[in-house]
């Protein structure tokens, strides 16, 4: 789990028994606990075993605090599926127009991230026109501000250097 502060957000996706009352008895124990629920998702659509899913997106104080929280979830028969940290992501999006190919995005990609951590990454492109120019979407995701600023500063650098124009933030 990521800790933010000294909170740490959870992300749970929980199967409860298809009854009455069991939406609520599964979040309960989350407030009992004094953990915050930011957002919850009854699936009624995902049913697993006569199991509906919850998707529940809290903040707890503790590693210990989330632990009792299981052993409550356990102790009312409900499923804990997954459990994992959020975390907060920067994205920023990029056109590249020029006369590139793909191979090229592509390395130019992999260096990217052999030098920032990026977090995930979306890479578009045109097929080549009349004029043997293209462009390349790029959408990029880092877990801090000063991933995204190195990943603007590269692209800056590497456009610059081969005569792809570069546009942020699209």
């Amino acid at each position: 789990m990521v800790a933010f502060g000294a909170k740490m957000i959870v992300n749970a996706e929980l199967f409860v028994k298809d009854h009455p009352g069991q939406l609520v008895g599964s979040l309960e124990p989350i407030s009992l606990l004094d953990g915050n629920i930011l957002e919850v998702v009854h699936n009624r659509e995902k049913i697993v075993n006569h199991r509906i899913c919850i998707n529940v997106t809290f903040e707890v104080e503790s590693k210990d605090q989330l632990c009792r929280l299981k052993d409550v979830w356990r102790s009312k028969d409900i499923i804990i599926a997954r459990l994992g940290s959020v975390y907060q992501t920067y994205t920023m999006e990029y056109m590249l127009i020029g006369n590139f190919d793909g191979g090229m995005i592509e390395d130019l990609m992999k260096e990217a991230g052999g030098m920032i951590n990026l977090e995930a990454t979306d890479v578009r492109y045109s097929s080549k026109g009349a004029d043997s120019g293209r462009t390349a979407m790029l959408a990029v995701k880092t877990r801090s501000e000063e991933d995204l600023d190195m990943m603007d500063q590269f692209l800056d650098k590497r456009c610059r250097e081969s005569g792809i124009t570069y546009v942020r933030g699209v």
